[in-house]
Order: structure tokens, then C-alpha cells, then sequence
């Protein structure tokens, strides 16, 4: 355990432990929303870190596929308290949000029938839309600055809407087109240049500990890498291999642990992005959920505190949940919301713990920077699918899916246009859009709309 006191940044493990504490509770708002709380905290507040090392932080872990938020607070730990401090800082980001999102997951899968339930995810799906919307003008309004950004994300567009391209392939083909395109026309692909904050004459506490040359962590060695990786790895994987060789990989629990653990390492652009993919494949592939129950799972991730990717929290309960095999359904969830947590999160551990001391290293290189700027164009298109596959599935009761040669058209039955989820979509639009009125009172609003909707028809 590291010191209460430690010398040369004098920032004690217990006041540490408060301070995760009260960002985890307190992180509503999606990754910006997040970001900006830890800056207010850290480097306002307390004075712990600097803006430019806060900033080249999260450039880092920008880099990185998973919640960036998560790891930004992991990263921030591991540099006060080393890898205790790290593992204090991401867990507490992440605890608090998955204990909520447990309770209404198993609400959910409980009482989904009872007519006040039914009512109030009628309303959030409706404000969801809104939401995606939302996050998609935000994403665009950074990411496509040029043509050759714009024609990055059109393509990812078409090719996950209508060619079915699996999420990962487009990122590693984005990577590769901003990589080559960096090489070849740098302009275009220049990641923008960030605009930090001079730094006082007081420097921060991390700061002047680091400059002062005390903290021997931050220096990478062969060795250290090694450990890092066979212990995280093992606690990673190890579970997921118990689980295929004691159960079989087509058991519903070896099944969580295989596809999230892949999802893990293509999580790139943030929980939208990787939404998309995480839909289609526990709709049309795994049948876990039906289509609009998605959107009830991002409803319930949107109003907790946490990351956002603990929607797949949500999925993961009630893939369980549906196929128990020999156990009780609400424990069946519960281990299956418990297994997905594990193995999406605990990767980004890895990330930071291997990959921090080579921080250094990354910073200005402009190849890896060209990647990660198409990457993030191809999330624009990635983030356009999602909003139009849920767009399709909350206001129409009947969508079929029909192919034209390789390619594959949604087509909405227009006869089964719902007009109330329409009305519902059109007032939550201009709520977030117009109004400019928070995510949390969107849902709560729209949620009691629904009930009370649904409570009035009998």
C-alpha cells in the first residue's frame, strides 16, 4: 500500500480515495461531462496535476480503444499512487454506475410487463434518439473539418449500414487510411492542435514531484512490462477460458465473455461508436435483446453515473437473465452483468499500466495522430448508423430487411408508424436541441410522460 504521506507530492492515499469517490458518484453527463469534472476537481480545485499534463493524459488516452474518462482517472491514479492508485481510481469510476445500472437492469428484466414500466422506457426510447442525435452533431462538429474527413466518414456509413462491415474492420481500415494519408497529404489528416494552459509558478503537486525526478514508476522497463501484461492478461482472460472449458463456448455465459472481451480491444470513438455494433450483434446475431430494448439499456446508462459503456452492463444481465441454464434468472443476470463489467473494463487497466510509461514516446508522433483523426471521422458514419437503426425501430412497429445484390435495405412499413413515439422523438429533439436542456432531466421527463401516456390508455 502506498504511504499515507508520500514525500515529494504530499497527496495521501486516503485523501485520494475520497476525491475517486466523489468523481465516481458524481459522473453524470456522458465522457465531456466527466472530463470536465475531473478537470475542475484535479486541477482547479486541488492543484493535484497541471493543464498541460491533464491534457497530454487525455491525449493519450484518447489513443486508447475503451472509455477514455475511465482510463484518464485510471492514469491520474497510477501517477500519484501507483498501480494501487490506479486500481483505486478506475474502480471507483466505475463502481458506482454499475451498482445502479444492476438494480435497474434486474428492474427492468423483473417488472418490463407492469404498464408503468412499460410507459416510462416508451418515453426514454423517444429521448434517446434525441440524445444519439445530439452526440452525433457534437462528434461531426469536431471530427469532419475537411473533405477527406467527410469522405472517411461517409464511407464508414456505407459500409456498416449497408454492407453489414463488421465495427472492428472499419476502425482498423480507418486507422490505416489516416496512417497512409498522414504519410501522404498531412494537412488533411493533422490531428487539431490542442490549446493548453500556461502553467503557474506554483507547479501543481504531480508536477513538481515528477519534475523533481522521485517518481521511478513512470520509467519503462522490459521486466515491468512483462509482469504488467501476464498478470492483467490472466485476470482478463483467465475467467473466459475457465468459463469456454467448463461450459462450452456456446453456453450464453462463455458467449459474454468472448464477445466483450473482443469488443474491448475496438472500443475506439467512444460508447456511441461502439453501440452500434454492440446492437445489431446482440439483436440479429446472439438474439439476447430485441431491437428496442437497446435503447431502453442506453436510457438507463445515460441517467446513472459511470461510464456509458455500462449499457453493455444492461445487455449482458439479460442475456443471462433469458438463459439461466440451471440457475435463478435474477442470479443467472446478476453473474452476467458482473462477467461483462469484468471483461470490458479490466483491459483498460492493461492499456494504462503497460502503455503509461511510454507516454513520452507517443506524444507528437503525427502518424499515430493522422490514425487516430480518421478514426474518429469513421466514428461519425459509425454514430449515423446507430441513430438511423434506432430512428427505424422506435417509430415503426414493422422494419424488414431485404438485399439487393450484396447490399441490404431497412425498409419501415410506413402503415406501422407509431404517431405518439413520433410526437414524443419531435419534443425531445427540441428539448435538448433548442431548449438546450441536460441529458438527465430529458430522460426524467420524458420517462414520466411515457408512464403517464401508457397509465391513461388502461
Amino acid at each position: 500500500m502506498p504511504q499515507s504521506n508520500p514525500a515529494g507530492h504530499g497527496v495521501s492515499f486516503a485523501d485520494a480515495l475520497k476525491v475517486w469517490a466523489k468523481i465516481g458518484i458524481a459522473s453524470f453527463g456522458g465522457p465531456a461531462g466527466q472530463i470536465a469534472l475531473m478537470h475542475r476537481i484535479l486541477v482547479d480545485e486541488k492543484r493535484w496535476i497541471g493543464e498541460v499534463r491533464f491534457l497530454h493524459a487525455l491525449n493519450y488516452c484518447m489513443l486508447l480503444p475503451g472509455p477514455e474518462a475511465t482510463q484518464l482517472a485510471t492514469y491520474i491514479g497510477w501517477l500519484l499512487h501507483r498501480t494501487p492508485g490506479g486500481i483505486a481510481a478506475g474502480s471507483f469510476f466505475v463502481l458506482p454506475g454499475f451498482l445502479v445500472v444492476l438494480a435497474l437492469s434486474a428492474l427492468y428484466a423483473g417488472f418490463q410487463k407492469f404498464m408503468l414500466v412499460e410507459g416510462m422506457f416508451f418515453g426514454i426510447k423517444a429521448a434517446v434518439l434525441a440524445i444519439v442525435a445530439h452526440a452525433l452533431m457534437r462528434i461531426a462538429s469536431r471530427a469532419l473539418r475537411n473533405r477527406a474527413m467527410i469522405a472517411v466518414a461517409i464511407i464508414a456509413f456505407v459500409a456498416i449500414f449497408f454492407f453489414d462491415v463488421a465495427f472492428p474492420l472499419i476502425i482498423v481500415a480507418a486507422g490505416l487510411i489516416g496512417f497512409l494519408g498522414g504519410r501522404l497529404y498531412p494537412q488533411a489528416f493533422a490531428a487539431p492542435a490542442a490549446h493548453a494552459a500556461p502553467e503557474g509558478a506554483d507547479a501543481p503537486a504531480l508536477d513538481r514531484y515528477l519534475a523533481d525526478g522521485g517518481a521511478g514508476h513512470i520509467r519503462p522497463t522490459l521486466g515491468r512490462a512483462l509482469k504488467v501484461s501476464a498478470t492483467i492478461l490472466t485476470l482478463w482472460l483467465g475467467p473466459v477460458v475457465l468459463l469456454i472449458a467448463t461450459l462450452g463456448p456456446a453456453n450464453v455465459f462463455s458467449q459474454i465473455g468472448i464477445f466483450f472481451s473482443e469488443m474491448a480491444v475496438v472500443t475506439f470513438g467512444g460508447a456511441y461508436a461502439v453501440l452500434a455494433y454492440v446492437a445489431q450483434e446482440a439483436v440479429n446475431h446472439f438474439h439476447w435483446l430485441a431491437p428496442g430494448e437497446m435503447l431502453d439499456g442506453l436510457g438507463l446508462a445515460e441517467t446513472t453515473p459511470g461510464p456509458l459503456i455500462l449499457v453493455t452492463e444492461f445487455v449482458g444481465f439479460l442475456a443471462a437473465f433469458r438463459a439461466p441454464g440451471g440457475l435463478p434468472p435474477m442470479a443467472a443476470g446478476a453473474l452476467g452483468a458482473a462477467l461483462t463489467t469484468w471483461v470490458t473494463f479490466v483491459p483498460c487497466f492493461l492499456w494504462i499500466f503497460l502503455g503509461a510509461p511510454y507516454v513520452e514516446r507517443l506524444r507528437g508522433n503525427r502518424q499515430l495522430a493522422s490514425a487516430l483523426t480518421a478514426i474518429t471521422a469513421a466514428v461519425v458514419g459509425v454514430v449515423l448508423n446507430l441513430a438511423i437503426w434506432f430512428a427505424l425501430h422506435v417509430l415503426f412497429g414493422i422494419v424488414t430487411e431485404s438485399h439487393v445484390g450484396v447490399a441490404r435495405l431497412f425498409i419501415p412499413e410506413w402503415q406501422s408508424l407509431n404517431g405518439v413515439a413520433l410526437l414524443f422523438a419531435a419534443a425531445s429533439f427540441f428539448a435538448i436541441f433548442r431548449l438546450d436542456i441536460g441529458i438527465i432531466p430529458l430522460v426524467a421527463i420524458a420517462a414520466a410522460a411515457g408512464a403517464v401516456y401508457k397509465l391513461a390508455l388502461g
